[in-house]
């Protein structure tokens, strides 16, 4: 090979190429992590990050926007210079498009200040299990290697401090044009809007399936004070129902494998009004019924 240094800079590259690839902006929505994280989910329903977009809408916020030099009748939503700061991953792979506007990334949800999820939320889950499973605890830097954002205060300023003049060195055109010298409220302190639950969300107790760097500034702080999560005793109602209901199953199985015929149906008992009711009943029926059917046929005597 004549250019040896020359090939292993090519492969390299493409290695760095593929790699860039893999940790890509790819967005799915809030309802892929609210399907887990059920108590954040309707904590942020309230939030004003929610109703994010139908601030954009005709006639709302009028006194805001005329102070904004904006029309208030004008509808924002369609405005490709308004709608990146009301929605998730506008102009990003997988983010929100004004084209084919999907509402679970209409508003500023959960991957607008923890990344765009599609990369680690596989890995997010399967801690979450083992967590369960085996009380094995996860490193936070596997879902940070994949996209999982823990210092998220540049998602943050990107728009509360986008406009000119501002202090954030990374401000750029199109700027916000609710800036303080519009109105002081507008002014944007990352350590104080992000413990504002009336922003965020409510913070609830987490149960430490992730350890290890990099971890949020205020994580310990937010947890100290956590609430517990409110949908967690129904959770679990619902798995110890499904896990009765299982053994309510084969303990059937067991209790009627030797009152099947070769066609299937349950062999008669002695008692006529259970008999005429049983022998009309498969082991379809009988599950349907669940412990009522069971009954019967103790009552019967098989």
């Amino acid at each position: 090979m004549k250019h040896p240094i020359t090939y292993i800079l090519a492969v390299l590259a493409t290695a760095a190429f593929f790699s860039g690839a893999a940790i890509a902006d790819t967005y799915e929505g809030r309802a892929k992590c609210s399907s887990c994280h059920k108590s954040q989910a309707k904590a942020w329903k309230d939030t004003a990050h929610a109703k994010a977009m139908e601030s954009l809408k005709p006639g709302t916020r009028k006194e805001a926007k005329v102070k904004a030099k904006l029309d208030p009748e004008k509808d924002y939503t369609q405005d490709k210079d308004c709608v990146g700061c009301h929605v998730d991953g506008f102009g990003k792979k997988g983010g929100y498009t004004i084209e084919t506007a999907k509402k679970p990334l209409a508003a500023v949800g959960c991957e607008s200040c923890h990344g765009p999820g599609k990369n680690y939320r596989g890995d997010h889950r399967k801690a979450g299990q083992a967590f369960e499973s085996k009380g094995a605890t996860t490193q936070r830097k596997v879902v940070a290697d994949k996209g999982q954002d823990f210092h998220f205060e540049e998602a943050c300023a990107a728009c509360h401090l986008n406009y000119e003049g501002s202090p954030w060195k990374g401000a750029k055109a199109p700027y916000t044009p609710f800036t303080p010298a519009v109105d002081p409220k507008y002014t944007f302190n990352f350590d104080k809007m992000v413990k504002d639950v009336k922003a965020m969300h409510e913070h609830y107790k987490l149960d430490g399936t992730f350890v290890g760097e990099p971890k949020f500034k205020y994580h310990d702080e937010f947890q100290a004070s956590a609430k517990e999560k409110t949908g967690d005793k129904k959770i679990k109602e619902k798995s110890n129902d499904r896990h009765t209901k299982r053994s309510d199953r084969h303990a059937a199985d067991r209790r009627l494998a030797g009152h099947r015929t070769g066609s299937g149906r349950i062999w008669r008992g002695s008692s006529t009004l259970d008999r005429r009711i049983l022998h009309q009943l498969s082991l379809d029926d009988l599950y349907a019924n669940g412990t009522e059917a069971i009954d019967a046929l103790w009552r019967v005597g098989c």
